[in-house]
This record gives structure tokens, C-alpha cells and sequence, in this order.
């Protein structure tokens, strides 16, 4: 008997294992060093008949579990990183057990389960039943799939078909924003309009939100040419929100298409607290939102939202134009850029399905709260200087010096995360080289605000 049919046969066994692995991991995920600085991996070479799976687990376990970091727990601040659920890890194991490629649902329901994930997310989201939806690896190949859109919708404007005839004879593509994120710019990149199309449009004083009436002047000075508006729904340094109606309400007068980023702003919807931040979102030809952030699924999940699926299907088209029924045989292959896809709805069904409306009301809101608790402690700190009112879940802030480079930032964060107890990450916000932490995670609580804070003032006070 080969090892493969040996593990086959031991199977439950080897899931038993495996079980108590996770287990043991999550029970010691607060004792954790929240971030690994370095750590020596053992060299291997491919062995010839291999050591079988429950072996390979004993040895992942003792030579490279401890080289991971607790990013999955309650003080990991860096980037916008959300946690998982239980209900959505039991999703993602099911995920790699059924083994659906849900490019079709021709030969399953898995294409049925992505479409009603897809309503569950625009009621929670109060997005229009208007817009189509598919799931993709995260918010840049959102941004892509949405921008690939309006690309094609320019290229209509001038007769022509993107698709079928490149970027050929039509004038250069404007995208216009405000302040939009580093993601944008590579998929501007990817889709052969080029960063350098990208014109930034001045925001408000000391806001990271567009200035509407510099949004005008430049709508009108270039009347005659479609464009490409991508506003913001929660800018990353200060969770910013771009006047989405206002912005909308410009589509009457001017000829652009309206992409909205709202990787993880867009969950304010959740909280009648703060959704008035997203108001005028509906009038997006394209949304953009992150599952893998906010909605706290395992990497890597991401959904786009589009009005407009006929260009969608112009655009990733495998063969033939999408002609289909997209309820009763959706082709997602002719609608995403991969023609294999992981069954990446299953998880936010699992997530969705367990903890519904208020489970995710009371996550924004927790977070949102804990922001403000820190950033409150920041404000009245001598040691640290906050940048930015705490308008969700973003802390921007910096050292209280007068003068601050970016080595000092560096060194200051370096030693900071070295601590293990807490884990943020750099930014440039007004040209002052500061610190963000992003909360963004269903297991944070109050314990942890103490916790970092005496991280962030011990830090502080061996950097005197």
C-alpha cells in the first residue's frame, strides 16, 4: 500500500490530529507573539518516497508553526487585518474538502450558494438588488475587476471594444481620485491605463475626503471625455469617506463611471450608528469590498458589486459573450479573471448564515469603540501626538516630537513589535511619518486596549 492510500485509510485519524493542532493553537493564540521578527527555518530537500501526513504534520508542528504570527488574534493592528470566525473556518475547511471549482454550476449548486452569498452581503450591506455581485482573492482584483468595467464603458463611448481590439485609437483614460489606495494604482497598471492616468483631485483641509467643487472643475474642463471617478468609502490611514451622493449626484451633469473602494469602509453599513458614512453608495456603477477585512473570513476573499454585468462578461468572456441564465447556470469564468476558482463564498455564507444582521452590527460597533478608546488614551498621552479624529476603526497617530523622521517612526515601531504583545504598521499621513492601528477583529476587547497601551507607553519610554 502507498502512503497515499495509507493516509486515506487513517484518515480519521489523521482529522483527529489535525483537530487537536487547531485546538491547541487557538487556546495559546493570546500567549502568542503577535508577530514573528525572525525566526530559522530548517533546510529541506524533497524527499524520494516521502514521510506521509500525519509525520508531516508532527514536523510542520515542531519546525515551523512558532515561525507564524498570531495575525488571526485580538492585537494584530496592522494593515486592516479581521480575524475568522469559528463559523467561517468551519466554511474554509469545508471549502478544501468538497473541492468545488466554482467556476460553473453546471455539474453543482456551489455557483447557487456564491449567487445567494451575494444577496445575503447586499442586505447587509443595503446595497440595491440592481447590482450583480461575483467573489474574487481581495479588494485589488476588486478594484480590477472593476475598473476592467468602466475601461470597457469608455471604450464604447468611441465605438469600440476594449476587448476584441486592446487600447488602440481611443483617447488616453482619466481616472480621478481623491486619495486612492496603492491598489488602485496597480490595477490602473495591470489594465494598460497606467498609473500615471491617475490625476489626484485635492481633498478637504486636512481630510483625506475629495474636495467635490475641485471634483467639478475638472469634470468640466474635460466635459467632452468620459472618465473614471473612484471614490473613497474608508480611506486607510483615517477611514475618510469621500461625499458618495454628492459624488453621485454629479452623474446627472458629467459623463464618468462612479467606482467606489470600500474594501472595508463599506461595513459602516452595517451599524445604524455610523451609516450615514456610506449614504449615496447605490449610485456606484462599481463597488468594491473586502470579506477577508471586516467580514472576518480566512484569506483570501474579496467580493466586486457591479451594475453594469453585460460589460463584466465583454470583459472576461472565456469563449462566447455571456448569454446564459445567470441564475439557473451562473458562469463565473466568464465573469472574474480566473477560470479556476476556489469556492471562496462558502465561508461568508458559514459566517453570515451563524451570526446574521446583529452579530455583525456589534462587530463594527466593538471595534469602532475600542478605536476611540485608544485614541482616546493617545490624545491625552504626552508621549504620542493623534493625527486624525478616530472616525471608525482607524488609530492614525504619531510620537509627540517636534520634529519626526522616518527612521525614528521606524526604530520606534520596530522595537514596539518586537515586544510580541502588539503588532502596527507604518504610514505617511500629511507628509509626518506616523503609525496606524486598524481594529477590525471580532476577538478584541477591552483587555487588549490595556494590554497595547502599555506596549505603545513602554515602548516609548525605553526609546527616552
Amino acid at each position: 500500500m502507498n502512503i497515499m492510500n495509507q493516509d486515506q485509510k487513517d484518515f480519521e485519524r489523521i482529522l483527529t490530529e489535525i483537530v487537536q493542532h487547531a485546538t491547541n493553537f487557538y487556546q495559546g493564540l493570546e500567549e502568542r507573539d503577535v508577530a514573528v521578527q525572525s525566526y530559522d527555518m530548517p533546510k529541506n530537500q524533497l524527499s524520494t518516497s516521502g514521510i506521509g501526513a500525519s509525520a508531516a504534520l508532527e514536523y510542520f508542528t515542531q519546525h515551523y508553526a512558532k515561525g507564524l504570527s498570531a495575525s488571526a488574534g485580538s492585537r494584530y493592528l496592522g494593515f486592516v487585518t479581521g480575524g475568522s470566525t469559528p463559523a467561517s473556518i468551519i466554511g474554509d475547511w469545508l471549502v478544501s474538502i468538497y473541492d468545488q471549482n466554482a467556476a460553473s454550476s453546471r455539474d453543482s449548486i456551489a455557483g447557487l450558494i456564491e449567487l445567494e452569498t451575494i444577496d445575503l452581503l447586499k442586505e447587509l450591506l443595503h446595497l440595491s438588488h440592481d447590482y450583480s455581485g461575483t467573489f474574487v482573492s481581495g479588494a485589488t482584483m476588486a478594484n480590477f475587476v472593476g475598473l476592467a468595467q468602466a475601461r470597457q464603458w469608455i471604450a464604447h463611448h468611441y465605438g469600440k471594444d476594449i476587448s476584441m481590439e486592446g487600447l488602440y485609437d481611443i483617447p488616453p483614460i482619466k481616472i480621478l481620485s481623491g486619495a486612492p489606495h496603492s491598489s488602485v494604482f496597480k490595477a490602473a497598471s495591470m489594465l494598460g491605463i497606467g498609473r500615471k492616468s491617475i490625476h489626484s483631485i485635492p481633498c478637504q483641509e486636512n481630510r483625506e475626503a475629495i474636495d467635490i467643487e475641485k471634483l467639478k472643475e475638472f469634470l468640466e474642463q474635460q466635459k467632452s471625455e468620459p472618465c473614471i471617478v473612484v471614490a473613497n468609502a474608508g480611506t486607510v490611514n483615517t477611514v475618510d469617506y469621500d461625499d458618495l451622493a454628492a459624488i453621485g449626484k454629479l452623474k446627472k451633469h458629467y459623463r464618468f463611471w462612479l467606482h467606489i473602494d470600500a474594501a472595508f469602509g463599506g461595513f459602516a453599513a452595517c451599524s445604524p450608528a455610523y451609516r450615514e458614512l456610506v449614504e449615496g453608495m447605490d449610485a456606484a456603477d462599481s463597488i468594491t469590498i473586502d470579506a477577508h477585512k471586516w467580514l472576518n473570513v480566512p484569506y483570501d476573499s474579496a467580493m466586486q458589486f457591479t451594475r453594469h454585468k453585460q460589460l463584466q462578461a465583454e470583459v472576461f468572456q472565456n469563449n462566447a459573450a455571456y448569454l446564459g441564465d445567470a441564475i439557473e447556470h451562473p458562469e463565473f469564468f466568464n465573469l472574474t479573471p480566473e477560470n479556476s476558482r476556489r469556492f471562496r463564498a462558502l465561508p461568508a455564507w458559514f459566517t453570515l448564515k451563524a451570526y446574521g444582521k446583529s452579530g455583525y452590527q456589534n462587530l463594527i460597533e466593538q471595534n469602532v469603540e475600542l478605536a476611540k478608546r485608544l485614541g482616546e488614551k493617545i490624545n491625552n498621552s504626552q508621549e504620542f501626538k493623534l493625527l486624525s479624529p478616530v472616525r471608525l476603526n482607524v488609530v492614525c497617530f504619531s510620537l509627540n516630537k517636534e520634529s519626526i523622521t522616518a527612521e525614528m517612526n521606524n526604530q520606534f515601531l520596530t522595537a514596539l513589535n518586537q515586544q510580541g504583545k502588539v503588532f502596527m504598521t507604518p504610514t505617511i499621513y500629511n507628509g509626518v511619518p506616523a503609525i496606524r492601528a486598524a481594529f477590525s477583529n471580532w476577538r478584541t476587547e477591552e483587555k487588549d486596549i490595556n494590554i497595547i497601551w502599555e506596549a505603545l507607553r513602554s515602548t516609548a519610554q525605553s526609546m527616552k
